[in-house]
């Protein structure tokens, strides 16, 4: 099939590149200049797993382009994917001004049969708005033109798409048109070969489903750190107790790891605006409320625990003098993004009460700079941040950290010191080895 894929952001590119590789002919588009003739060149804006050897191949088999032409990708594709981003607004809501933005441009463009999908992830009731959009310029031009509005949204993960994409939990497809259906059918029939758990339902409650999962998914990481927070405090041990509703069939183990809480470019975002969806229509989103503020909570865990540890004089910058070593800056392992990462939360505050922080991070080290600039120092190693520094403090359980150097840990620390907010290492261990170690609910 012929498709365009508007917005090269994190879901656009990822899409546009998996539908190349499933075979199709694909065209992404974006107003960025710069971004697209990166992408010509092969530079990916993006740090996820196998994506630029992807882009890469299926640009030079011709399956795959980058332009910023608009009106030519739309009238050259029976499918037109709407993947923009949808930041949030002031009070939570998500903001449309993107996707309506580019579904004015297709009615503007289009001209013949066209099949436009939101994968934007975007409130119910959307479809309807673009719907509305669309036909409204082309009320403009006097042109009478048939096309469908289908919500597509996508489940992937940062670090995994590529094989969330390519061999899928699920694929939604809302859509009240059964021709439609049967298209979005065969465009998803070569990533249906391992299990066929596409579903089709109404667009509502396909809207709908991507911010019920999303709101799940977090409601489950901040009861767990609500669970772990209180077995510190009664002298149970959080591991154990996963593993003890984690076994139960109706529970399973996902989502359950204590930590230092969600952040991202989905989680945080979604959770307020489904809240605001629903205060919208006049009904109180009590327990999303309850997620959010423990989620913003648990951000502080760690600097918490580091100022218990050291107390200090009652002043307002009781850490003065003292330098503390980051092992991990992305939200999450496997990507580069630091949108309401934990990390951010944990340095502000540690800058706040006076320490200096010197970080390392895997891929994130220039979103960290973007973040924070030249108020904290950075490591190309993850030892580099170590000399002299007064403890370490995990925050992203990257891969390399989880079986260190413990004598040089003691060697380059100036205290055996760890703050822990992913649980990597076992607490007996770490005491025989001679350190003073902290951890999330043990």
């Amino acid at each position: 099939m012929k498709i365009c894929v508007i917005g090269t952001g994190y879901v656009g590119l990822v899409a546009g590149t998996c539908f190349a590789e499933g075979g199709n002919r694909v065209v992404c588009v974006d107003i960025d200049e710069t971004k697209i003739e990166s992408l010509k060149n092969g530079i990916i804006p993006i740090y996820e797993p196998g994506l630029k050897e992807m882009v890469l191949r299926n640009v030079e088999e011709g399956r795959l382009s980058f332009t910023t032409d608009l009106a030519a990708a739309v009238k050259s594709s029976l499918i037109s994917f709407i993947a923009v981003g949808t930041p949030p607004g002031e009070d939570g809501s998500a903001d449309l001004k993107y996707v309506l933005g580019v579904a004015r441009s297709i009615g503007q463009q289009m001209e013949g049969f066209k099949i436009v999908v939101d994968k934007s992830t975007v409130p119910v009731g959307t479809a309807d708005l673009v719907r509305a959009a669309i036909q409204g310029e082309l009320d403009i031009r006097g042109e009478n033109l048939e096309f469908d509005v289908v919500s597509n949204p996508e489940f992937l993960k940062e670090g995994a798409a590529i094989d969330d994409f390519m061999k899928p939990d699920r694929v939604v497809i809302g859509t009240d048109n059964v021709r439609t259906a049967e298209i979005m059918k065969e465009l998803y029939a070569p990533f249906m070969r391992r299990t066929n758990r596409l579903i089709i339902m109404d667009i509502r409650s396909a809207e709908m489903t991507k911010y019920a999962a999303n709101a799940m998914l977090a409601t489950r990481i901040s009861f767990m750190n609500q669970i772990a927070n209180l077995c510190e405090r009664m002298g149970a041990d959080v591991a154990s107790v996963r593993e003890g509703i984690g076994s139960d069939s109706r529970i399973g183990f996902d989502f359950l790891f204590p930590g230092v809480g969600y952040g991202g470019s989905c989680f945080p975002k979604d959770v307020q605006a489904l809240m605001k969806s629903a205060a919208a229509n006049d009904y109180d989103f009590v327990i999303l409320k309850a997620v959010e503020e423990a989620n913003e909570r648990q951000k502080q865990v760690l600097a918490d625990k580091v100022l218990a540890h050291y107390g200090g004089e009652a002043t307002a910058k009781p850490l003065t003098g003292m330098s503390f070593a980051i092992w991990g800056l992305s939200f999450k392992p496997r990507t580069d993004d630091m949108r309401e990462a934990p990390s951010v939360a944990t340095i502000n505050r540690l800058l706040e009460l006076g320490a200096t922080v010197k970080a390392h991070d895997p891929e994130a080290i220039r979103e960290a700079r973007k973040v924070f600039g030249d108020r904290i120092s950075y490591g190309t190693h993850r030892h580099d941040v170590l000399e002299g520094s007064d403890a370490l403090i995990i925050i992203t359980e990257w891969s390399e950290y989880r079986n260190p150097d413990f004598d040089l840990l003691q060697e380059k620390l100036a205290a055996p010191v760890i703050f822990d907010g992913r649980n990597l290492f076992e607490p007996k261990r770490m005491a025989h080895l001679g350190f003073t170690y902290y951890s999330i609910g043990r």
